[in-house]
C-alpha cells in the first residue's frame, strides 16, 4: 500500500497531535500562550527518537565528531561578537487599526501566492529574502498590501530577536543577559577548551543539541516556528589550505539527505536543495543551502547548511582577546580555522515526520501513522481479548513483561479489540498482540501489522526474534 499522494492539512495534524497526546497549546487553561507549544506522553517520546536518532548518527557513529552541552545563558558579550545584539532581527510590520504585528516578508509572500492563485505569472521567480527593508516597504506600497484583517499597516522595521533578561542577586544591580538565539556560539566559545581536554585533530566537528529561544512574530504554523524551539548543530572545523570546503559541503549534504530519508523514513519526493542567493546569504558565509520539506503551507526551510568561514571565530578572538587558534601537530602550522555548519530544527523534522508519516487508508476507513518503526513512540502494544477474563489478563500480563523488556510496549485494554486497533494505528504503533483464548492452550498470539492490517499467528518464545527483525 502507498501513501497518500496529497499531504494532509495542517489542520489534520494538529487535531491528530492534540487528540492523540502529540502536543498540547501550552498554559492551555490560562488561555495558552501565542507560538508556544507542549510535547505531550507520545510526542515527547517521539521527539526524543528523533533525536536520539541524530545523536547515535553524528556524534557516536562518527571518529571524527564529539558533542558539547552548553549553556543557555552565556556571556553577554558573546552576543555583540556573534552580531545578534547588532542585527539580529525580522521586518517587522504593525497593523495600524487592530495594533496586531507581523512580518514583513511573510505577508509579502502571502500576496504573492494569491497572485499565482489568480493566474499571475509576474512573481514566480520573485525571491522576497532577497529584499531589503527599505525594498520591502516599497512593494507594500506600490501593491497596497494589507494585514490579514484588511488593514493598512506600517512601514516595516528592524525587530531584534533576542529575548533578555537579567541576573543578579541585588535589587536594582542587576546585569542583563540574553537568552541564547541559536545553540552554535556555545561551540565557538567552547572551542579552545575543547582543544585542551580532548584529543581531536582537524578536520573535526563539534555537535550540540539544545534549546534557542527567538522574539519571532509568526502565528498559524502550529510547531514549524515558536519562541521557544530545539536546535541540532554542528560545526565542522577544518584547515582550508587542506581540504577543500566544496567537497565538505556535498559530503555533509548526502550525510543530511541520507538521515532525512533512511534513518527518517522521508519520502524523496517532499524534499529539495534551495540555494541561497547573494543577498540572501550572510555575509560572512561563502554558500548556504537549505533542505526544504514539503509541508502543507508550503516548501519550507528543514535542514540549513552554510561555509561560514573563519568569521566566528576571529569576532570572539577579536571581542574576548583570547587565542582561539589551532596548531597543526604534523606541519606546526598556525592559523584560525574555517567551519561547516549543519543546523537543524528539531520540531520542524518532527513536524515533517507527522506529516509524511500521515496516511488516510479510505479502504479500511482509518488514520494511520506509517512512521518508521524505529521512530515509533511505541513499537509493541499487548492486548488481552477480553478484560473480564482473569486467565486472560494474565496470560497477557506476561506477555507484556516479556516484550517491554526490549522494545517500548503500550498496554491496552479498553473497549472493543477493533477500536484498540484503531487508536494504535492513529498513534503509528507498528505491531499489535493479541492475547486470546487459543493463547492459553498453545502460547502462540496473534501479531498485526499496523500498515497492511495482516494478522498472524506466532509462539510467544519467537516474538522478540520476529519483532526485532521487523523494526527497521
Amino acid at each position: 500500500m502507498s501513501q497518500q499522494t496529497q499531504q494532509p492539512t495542517l489542520d489534520e495534524i494538529v487535531s491528530l497531535c492534540k487528540r492523540r497526546g502529540f502536543v498540547y497549546p501550552t498554559s492551555a487553561i490560562y488561555g495558552g500562550l501565542a507560538n508556544s507549544y507542549d510535547y505531550g506522553p507520545l510526542g515527547s517520546q517521539l521527539l526524543k527518537n528523533i533525536k536520539d536518532a541524530w545523536w547515535k548518527t553524528f556524534i557516536n557513529r562518527r571518529t571524527d565528531m564529539v558533542g558539547l552541552d552548553s549553556q543557555i545563558l552565556l556571556h553577554p558579550e558573546t552576543w555583540v561578537a556573534s552580531g545578534h545584539v547588532g542585527s539580529f532581527s525580522d521586518p517587522l510590520v504593525d497593523d495600524l487599526v487592530s495594533k496586531k504585528r507581523y512580518r514583513a516578508d511573510h505577508l509579502i509572500e502571502t500576496w504573492i501566492k494569491k497572485q499565482q492563485e489568480k493566474g499571475n505569472t509576474q512573481f514566480d521567480s520573485f525571491v522576497v529574502e532577497d529584499l531589503s527593508i527599505e525594498q520591502m516597504a516599497e512593494f507594500i506600497t506600490e501593491h497596497n498590501i494589507l494585514s490579514p484583517d484588511g488593514n493598512p499597516i506600517s512601514e516595516p522595521k528592524a525587530f531584534n530577536l533576542l529575548f533578555e533578561t537579567a541576573i543578579g542577586t541585588v535589587a536594582g544591580d542587576k546585569a542583563k543577559v540574553y537568552l541564547r538565539g541559536e545553540t552554535a556560539q556555545g561551540i565557538f566559545s567552547n572551542f579552545k577548551q575543547i582543544l585542551d581536554s580532548s584529543r581531536v585533530q582537524l578536520p573535526f566537528g563539534v555537535g550540540q543539541m539544545g534549546k534557542s529561544f527567538r522574539n519571532e512574530i509568526t502565528t498559524g504554523q502550529f510547531v514549524f516556528r515558536t519562541f521557544e524551539f530545539e536546535q541540532a548543530e554542528i560545526e565542522y572545523f577544518f584547515n582550508p589550505n587542506q581540504t577543500k570546503w566544496e567537497d565538505l559541503m556535498d559530503s555533509w549534504k548526502q550525510a543530511m539527505h541520507q538521515f532525512i530519508t533512511q534513518t527518517l523514513g522521508i519520502q524523496e519526493k517532499n524534499l529539495k536543495w534551495r540555494r541561497h542567493s547573494d543577498s540572501e546569504r550572510s555575509f560572512y558565509s561563502k554558500d548556504t543551502y537549505d533542505l526544504d520539506y514539503n509541508f502543507s503551507f508550503g516548501w519550507k526551510e528543514l535542514w540549513g547548511i552554510a561555509y561560514r568561514t573563519d568569521y566566528d571565530l576571529k569576532q570572539h578572538i577579536k571581542h574576548s582577546g583570547e587565542k582561539l587558534e589551532y596548531r597543526d601537530p604534523h606541519t606546526n602550522e598556525v592559523f584560525v580555522p574555517h567551519v561547516i555548519e549543519p543546523a537543524l530544527g528539531i520540531a520542524r523534522a518532527f513536524l515533517m515526520v507527522l506529516t509524511d508519516a500521515y496516511w488516510n487508508d479510505t479502504e479500511r476507513n482509518r488514520v494511520v501513522l506509517k512512521l518508521k518503526p524505529s521512530l515509533a513512540p511505541y513499537k509493541v502494544a499487548v492486548f488481552p481479548l477480553l478484560k473480564n477474563k482473569p486467565e486472560l489478563v494474565e496470560k497477557a500480563q506476561s506477555v507484556f513483561s516479556l516484550v517491554s523488556e526490549k522494545f517500548e510496549t503500550l498496554w491496552d485494554d479498553r473497549g472493543n479489540i477493533g477500536k484498540r486497533y484503531l487508536y494504535q494505528d492513529e498513534i503509528g504503533t507498528p505491531f499489535c498482540i493479541t492475547v486470546d483464548f487459543e493463547s492459553l492452550e498453545n502460547n502462540t498470539v496473534t501479531l498485526r501489522s499496523r500498515d497492511t492490517a495482516e494478522q498472524v499467528r506466532i509462539p510467544i518464545s519467537e516474538l522478540e526474534s520476529h519483532i526485532t527483525s521487523m523494526l527497521v
